[in-house]
């Protein structure tokens, strides 16, 4: 167990629908390991994005509960869950959400910033992650001037610098062409293999999610296995 990132049981969300109340997610359960990979897929709508932000404690559920490196996130407050977002879970979007005024190299070390590590530290663990990116030529570039497939790349260092127990990211290559995604997929899974770091993606690219070692289908608000793919 001692190698268990994520843990959640029974899970449920519900939101307020005039008189009554909407069940988006019931009763989820879902555990990962260190180095694992999983795809969450499923029709648009069907919360996949709802079921990411209550894993990474950004939302809380209606019930059930959430453990990240062995911390149960549903019994923090919500400045405890940032400090542990800080430093035990990464996110990458669809969309980069680089500080447009900042270079590549502040975007990354920002994260480490935000924790107090000392400047240099922060710099130079920045700087190294861009470099396992393959950015060690863009340190100075802002956002603007970067492609989008760099912009990712740097999104990616940022979301890794911290060296997080879990990467979570909702549809990371959707924004992308298909070759320059293909690229990050590779990417990310390499980071993956290299740092032991879980990986959970949401994603609508069945060849993403076939990519990865497992995979599971939202559907009806309950996750289930997708097609031919064995559970842990």
């Amino acid at each position: 167990m001692s190698n268990v990132v994520l843990d959640a049981a029974g899970l449920v969300k519900r939101y307020s629908e005039g008189v009554g109340e909407l069940e988006v997610l019931s009763g989820i359960n879902l555990r990962l390991h260190a180095g694992d990979t999983l795809a969450i897929v499923g029709a648009s709508g069907c919360g996949k994005s709802t079921l990411l932000n209550l894993l990474g404690g950004l939302d809380t559920p209606s019930a059930g509960v959430v453990s990240v490196a062995g911390q149960l996130l549903t019994s923090l407050s919500e400045k405890e869950r940032g400090i542990q977002r800080n430093r035990h879970m990464g996110f990458i979007y669809q969309f980069h959400h680089l500080l447009p005024e900042f270079s590549a190299l502040e975007n990354v070390a920002m994260p480490l910033l935000i924790r107090d590590e000392a400047p240099k530290v922060a710099t130079a663990r920045a700087e190294e992650m861009l470099d396992a990116v393959g950015l060690s030529a863009r340190l100075s570039h802002r956002p603007a001037t970067l492609s989008g497939g760099e912009r990712q790349r740097v999104a990616i260092a940022r979301a890794l610098v911290t060296r997080p127990s879990i990467v979570f990211a909702d549809e990371p290559t959707g924004n992308l062409d298909e070759r320059t995604a293909t690229q990050v997929q590779d990417l990310m899974l390499e980071l993956n293999r290299r740092y032991g770091v879980a990986l959970l993606i949401v994603t609508h690219d069945p060849g993403f999610a076939a990519r990865c070692a497992m995979q599971r289908e939202l559907h009806d608000g309950r996750l289930a296995p997708a097609a031919s793919t064995p559970l842990r």
